[in-house]
């Protein structure tokens, strides 16, 4: 694993051919944001390689696995399909109509880098509107992102709520 300069500029040549700014992966994450704010899930899933994995632990999982629970999220690649298709549809109830969105990211950092893989955290607030409520949900970032020639793609997005609960009726229903 190659470490990153406090600017977030890798100049490595390990296990790549190319160099990944901060800037990039910045507007990477804003990117996906107006995409998912503006309920463009078809290219939305664009942006994870086949196989992809999307996690969201519970607020008290701690680093506890994927695979030991305590998950309000932990799609793999076919249920990450599956949700897309079905938020697409009439058949996502909670979120027919669809719930208003407005994400803000901040504080974007390159961790580390190993080969093609770039490991990064950003901080995160997503305002949501539905049936005449606001929700704030806000935490950090946790990603492992694929470097290909033509862009950056996600491998794991991870988003880690900053919240000791969940207010009533503030449900998961749509994409954080």
């Amino acid at each position: 694993m190659t470490a990153l300069h406090p600017d977030g500029t890798d100049t490595s040549l390990a296990g790549s051919t190319r160099t990944v700014t901060r800037a990039e992966v910045e507007d990477f994450l804003f990117a996906e944001a107006e995409l998912l704010d503006r309920q463009r899930y078809d290219e939305w899933l664009t942006l994870f390689v086949e196989g992809g994995r999307f996690e969201i632990p519970t607020t008290d999982a701690g680093d506890t696995p994927a695979s030991q629970g305590g998950y309000f999220v932990c799609d793999d690649w076919d249920l990450l399909r599956a949700r897309v298709k079905r938020l697409r549809s009439r058949k996502a109830h909670a979120e027919n109509p669809a719930s208003l969105t407005h994400r803000m990211i901040a504080n974007v950092r390159l961790l580390e880098r190993d080969g093609d893989e770039l490991a990064v955290t950003a901080n995160f607030i997503v305002h949501r509107a539905r049936d005449g409520h606001t929700n704030a949900f806000h935490g950090r970032y946790v990603h492992r992102l694929q470097v290909t020639e033509d862009g950056l793609r996600f491998r794991l997005r991870r988003a880690v709520l900053s919240l000791e609960r969940l207010e009533a009726g503030a449900r998961l229903s749509f994409i954080l």
